[in-house]
């Protein structure tokens, strides 16, 4: 599952970003951020405009993400890839 489909208000663990290019950007941003394997996640929110952006809660540090960006972040459950 993708970090764009989970449901609000319901945790997964993160499982990798997806490079979509060498030296992908945006994903080494998500990484920096703390979108790293292990970290809990949960999307908090939607906007009201098409469900953009998700307010995402990694650790104790929330972040607005497109949903574009969110798509790259693959998410497991009990230690496997959902």
């Amino acid at each position: 599952m993708r970090l764009s489909e989970l449901p609000r208000r319901t945790s997964a663990t993160v499982d990798s970003v997806e490079d979509r290019s060498p030296n992908d950007a945006i994903a080494r941003r998500l990484r920096e951020l703390g979108f790293v394997a292990g970290e809990e996640v949960q999307v908090m929110a939607a906007g009201p405009v098409g469900a953009e952006p998700l307010l995402v809660q990694v650790g104790f540090t929330r972040f607005a993400l497109r949903r574009s960006e969110a798509a790259r972040v693959v998410l497991r459950a009990n230690g496997m890839a959902i």
